[in-house]
C-alpha cells in the first residue's frame, strides 16, 4: 500500500486515528525514501544562481540594487571613483588617487602618519557614496576615508566631514588605519553573505570569510541547500519539510517578525556573535540599543546613525502593524511608489494632501526656496511632501542623506522645552521655535499630546514626577516597545524603589527586551535582587542569559546557591565566547579585562586593559581600572602614577579622587592624602565615607579636635547608628569619658536594644561615680 492510501485511510477511519497514528508513522517512516526523509544536519549555503531560475523576477530586481552593489573586488566595473591622476586636501594634507599598472592606489597618510602608497582591493557601496578597502597584516581590511560621491562625481575626505575641526592623525581610534573604521568588525557583517569574522583574540588577528562578496538571497532567508532539496522533490514527496526548507519564515508572519528579520543590520545594535540563521529571537544574536541619548535626542529622534529600527519601532505606522515591505520592494529596496502616493496607501489623499493640512505653497507658486539645516535646498512645493515634515531626515557620512522612520509630528514646543529639533526649524533653519510654535498653534490649536520625551528629560534633570510618569509609560502597552524598555532601565537609573513593586512583571515579560532592561535596571545587589538575577541564568534568550551572568560575576559566585552552579558556569562560558567575539573593539578589550578582574585572573584582566588602551588612548578611564588592578595586587607604585595620569585627564572625577586619597595613606603619604581628601569634601559634602576618612587622618595626626569634627559632620550627613558608634569609639580611644558617657546615653535613647553600647554606658557611668 503507497503512502497516499494511508493518508486516505486515516481520513475515512477518524474516529480511532488515535490508535492507529503511531503504526502509521512507522509505516510511513519505513516505505519513505532517505530523499523523503527530514534532514537532520545543518543547512548549508548554495549561493545566488540556485534561486535565479525559480525567483527570476526577484533576482532581477535585487540585481543593481543596495544589497547587491554592498561590496565587491576592485575593477574597471566595479570601481567609480576618478583613479586618473587626482588629488585632494584633506586633514591639512594632499591626498593621491591614481592607477599604475592595472593597480587602483591611493597615496595618503599610514599607520604611522607618514605619506604612503596603498592599493584599493576592493569596493564598498556605490551611492550616494563609494569607499574603498586596503589590506593590511593580520587579516585586516580597513576603510579609507578618501571617498567618491557619486552624485556629484568628485571626491571627498571623510574625517573632514564627519569630524569637522577635529584633527584625526594616526594615534586617533577614528584614524583610518584603526579600529573604528575596520570591516571585519565595524562593516562586514552587513555587506557580506554568511560572514564570519574570525577574530582570534589572542593573537588579535582576523580570518574573515564569506559565502558570497555582497548582501545576496541567504543574507535574509538563510542558507538555501534543503530549498533547493525541496524545489528539486516532487510535490507529493516534500512533506518533511517545514517553510519549504528554508531556515528563514518571510511570508504568513507578522509584522514584528517581518522587522525583525532586518534588525541585525538596520539597527544601531552590539552584536553576540557571528549571525545563526535558525535562532528563534533576534535577542540570541544582537541587542538593538534603545533610542537613548547620546546618540538619539531625548525624544528619540535619529542623532548619529540608528539604521532606521529603533526609529521605526517608535511609529504609528509600526503601531499599525505596517511592516518594512508596505514601503519597500524587499529585493531592489526601491520605494513602491513615488512622492506622497505611498503614503497615499493608507491615509487619505482629500484629507491629508490639502493645504488644511501642510498649509504649505504647492509648486509653481510664487515663494523662496529654503535651505535646511543640513544644507539641503528645500524648492517651493517641497513642504507638501509628507516625508519633509513627517521624516524629515539629516546627512550622515557627508553626502548621505537619511531620513527619520520614526513617522512623527512636528513639536516645536518640546524644542522649546528641551532642545530636540523638528521639521518645522530643520527646514526654516533662519527662524526660532518661537516662530514655529505660534504657526503650529494658529493651525492646530494650543492643544498638545503627551510625549514620552517629557518624561525622559525630567528624569534626567531629576524631577520626581518623573517616577511615575515613567512607570505608567512602562506599564502602557500603547507606548513603542523599546520606549517601554528605555523606561524601565530609567526607573532602574533615577527611581529604582519607584521600580520594586513591578519589576517581576518585567523580568518575566514574553518581550525579551524587557526582561533584559529589568535585569539592567537592578542597581543593588540585595540577596533579593540576586534572586532575580539567578532566573536570566535559563532565559530562552542569549542577551539576557549573558546580562544575567555578568551582574552576578559582579556579586560573586560565593553567592550562587548550589543548584545555580551549573547553569552559572554554563551560562558564564558563553558571556566569555560572547567577549571574545567582541574583543577586536577596545571597549570589547575592556569588558574581556573587567572579566578576568572579576575572576581574579589579574594577569589576563592586565594584559587586556593594556591592550584597550592601546588601541584607543582616549579611553582614558581605562587606566583608573588599571589602577585600581595594581592596588589590588600590592603593586602601589604602578598605581599611584596611573591614579595621577587619570586625574589629570578627569580631575573632577570624585570617585577616583577618594579612591587615590586612600592610596597615598597606604603608601604612607600623609599630608597630599588628606589633602586630596578634603578636596574631595569639597566636591562631594554628602559623602559621609570622606568625612570619617579625613577624621581618622587628624586622628592618625594628633589633631583631635580636627578629627572630633570631622566624625560629627559624619553623623550629621549619615546620621545612622554606624557614624555614632564610630564617633563613641573615638571618644573611648582618646580617653574621652563625658563625651563618651553622653553620647552613649543619647544612642540608647535611639537604640534601647543596643546592647553593646548599654555595657559601655554603665561602665562608664561606674568610672565617674
Amino acid at each position: 500500500m503507497d503512502l497516499s492510501s494511508y493518508k486516505k485511510t486515516a481520513r475515512i477511519l477518524g474516529a480511532i486515528l488515535v490508535f492507529i497514528l503511531p503504526a502509521y508513522l512507522l509505516l510511513k517512516l519505513a516505505f519513505s525514501s532517505p530523499d523523503q526523509l527530514p534532514i537532520k544536519q545543518r543547512a548549508s549555503f548554495v549561493g545566488k544562481e540556485n534561486c535565479k531560475d525559480c525567483h527570476l523576477g526577484e533576482y532581477n530586481d535585487w540585481v543593481g540594487s543596495h544589497h547587491d552593489m554592498a561590496m565587491d573586488v576592485a575593477n574597471d566595473s566595479t570601481v567609480l571613483g576618478n583613479f586618473s591622476d587626482q588629488t585632494i586636501e584633506g586633514q591639512g594634507k594632499t591626498h593621491k588617487m591614481y592607477k599604475k599598472d592595472g593597480r587602483f592606489l591611493v597615496f595618503t597618510d599610514g599607520e604611522d602618519g607618514t605619506m604612503e602608497e596603498f592599493e584599493v582591493k576592493y569596493v564598498f557601496g556605490y551611492t550616494p557614496l563609494q569607499q574603498y578597502l586596503v589590506e593590511f597584516d593580520g587579516g585586516r581590511l580597513q576603510t579609507l576615508p578618501i571617498t567618491w560621491n557619486t552624485v556629484d562625481s568628485v571626491w571627498y575626505h571623510m574625517a573632514d566631514s564627519i569630524y569637522k575641526n577635529e584633527n584625526i592623525d594616526h594615534n586617533n581610534w577614528l584614524h583610518w588605519t584603526n579600529q573604528a573604521q575596520n570591516w571585519n568588525g565595524m562593516c562586514a557583517e552587513c555587506h557580506s553573505t554568511n560572514l564570519v569574522k574570525g577574530y582570534d583574540h589572542e593573537t588579535d588577528t582576523y580570518h574573515t570569510t564569506y559565502s558570497e562578496i555582497d548582501v545576496s538571497c541567504e543574507a535574509c532567508h538563510g542558507p538555501g541547500s534543503k530549498h533547493v532539496e525541496w524545489a528539486n522533490l516532487p510535490e507529493y514527496s516534500r512533506e518533511g519539510f517545514t517553510n519549504y526548507g528554508l531556515e528563514v519564515k518571510t511570508s504568513g508572519i507578522d509584522h514584528v517578525q517581518y522587522v525583525d528579520n532586518c534588525v541585525r543590520c538596520h539597527s544601531r545594535k552590539s552584536s553576540l556573535g557571528d549571525f545563526d540563521h535558525s535562532t528563534a529571537s533576534i535577542y540570541d544574536h544582537v541587542i538593538p540599543d534603545l533610542p537613548d541619548e547620546p546618540s538619539w535626542h531625548v525624544d528619540g529622534q535619529i542623532k548619529d546613525e540608528d539604521y532606521v529600527y529603533a526609529s521605526f519601532l517608535q511609529s504609528k505606522m509600526y503601531e499599525r502593524e505596517v511592516q518594512c515591505n508596505d514601503c519597500h520592494n524587499v529585493h531592489s529596496g526601491e520605494l513602491l511608489f513615488d512622492g506622497n502616493e505611498l503614503c497615499f496607501q493608507c491615509h487619505r489623499s482629500d484629507i491629508y494632501d490639502s493645504y488644511d493640512h501642510h498649509h504649505h505653497k504647492r509648486a509653481g507658486e510664487p515663494g523662496e526656496a529654503v535651505i535646511s539645516e543640513s544644507g539641503v535646498r528645500f524648492e517651493v512645493g517641497s513642504g507638501t511632501d509628507c516625508v519633509n515634515c513627517h521624516m524629515h531626515g539629516q546627512y550622515y557620512m557627508g553626502v548621505d542623506y537619511r531620513n527619520d522612520h520614526s513617522f512623527r509630528i512636528p513639536r516645536p514646543d518640546l524644542s522649546i522645552e528641551n532642545g530636540t529639533p523638528n521639521a518645522c526649524n530643520q527646514c526654516h533653519a533662519d527662524e526660532t521655535n518661537e516662530w514655529s510654535e505660534r504657526y503650529i498653534t494658529e493651525w492646530f490649536g494650543k492643544r498638545r499630546r503627551y510625549h514620552y520625551a517629557e518624561a525622559f528629560a525630567d528624569a534626567k534633570g531629576g524631577k520626581p514626577e518623573a517616577a511615575s510618569e515613567l512607570k505608567a509609560i512602562a506599564e502602557n502597552d500603547l507606548y513603542p516597545p523599546n520606549i517601554r524598555s528605555l523606561a524601565i532601565e530609567d526607573l532602574g537609573t533615577y527611581y529604582p524603589d519607584s521600580l520594586k513593586p513591578v519589576i517581576d512583571n518585567y523580568l518575566n515579560h514574553m518581550n525579551p527586551s524587557f526582561r533584559l532592561s529589568a535585569l539592567r535596571s537592578i542597581q543593588q545587589q540585595t540577596d533579593k535582587n540576586i534572586e532575580r538575577l539567578l532566573t536570566g541564568l535559563t532565559d530562552a534568550t542569549k542577551a539576557v542569559r549573558t546580562e544575567s551572568v555578568q551582574r552576578l560575576m559582579q556579586a560573586g559566585e560565593d553567592r550562587i546557591p548550589p543548584k545555580y552552579k551549573e547553569a552559572y558556569q554554563k551560562a558564564l562560558e558563553e558571556y566569555k565566547e560572547v567577549l571574545f567575539f567582541n574583543a577586536d573593539f577596545p571597549t570589547g578589550k575592556l569588558n574581556l579585562a573587567n572579566f578576568y578582574y572579576n575572576q581574579n585572573q589579574l594577569n589576563q584582566a592586565e594584559k587586556y586593559y593594556n591592550a584597550a588602551l592601546k588601541q584607543d588612548g582616549e579611553l582614558v578611564f581605562i587606566k583608573l581600572n588599571l589602577a585600581y588592578l595594581y592596588n589590588r595586587s600590592g603593586q602601589n607604585e604602578q598605581a599611584e602614577k596611573l591614579f595621577r595620569d587619570y586625574l589629570k585627564d578627569s580631575p573632577e572625577d570624585a570617585d577616583a579622587l577618594y579612591s587615590f586619597g586612600l592610596l597615598l595613606t597606604e603608601v604612607g603619604k600623609y599630608d597630599e592624602s588628606l589633602s586630596t581628601l578634603l578636596k574631595v569634601k569639597e566636591m562631594t559634602p554628602e559623602r559621609p565615607r570622606v568625612n570619617h576618612n579625613i577624621a581618622m587622618m587628624y586622628d592618625f595626626m594628633k589633631d583631635k579636635t580636627r578629627a572630633e569634627e570631622f566624625l560629627k559632620e559624619e553623623i550629621k550627613v549619615a546620621d545612622n547608628l554606624n557614624s555614632k558608634m564610630e564617633l563613641l569609639r573615638f571618644y573611648l580611644d582618646n580617653n574621652y569619658g563625658e563625651q563618651a558617657l553622653k553620647l552613649g546615653e543619647e544612642i540608647l535613647r535611639e537604640n534601647p536594644d543596643a546592647e553593646q553600647v548599654e555595657q559601655v554606658v554603665q561602665q562608664l557611668r561606674g568610672q565617674m561615680q
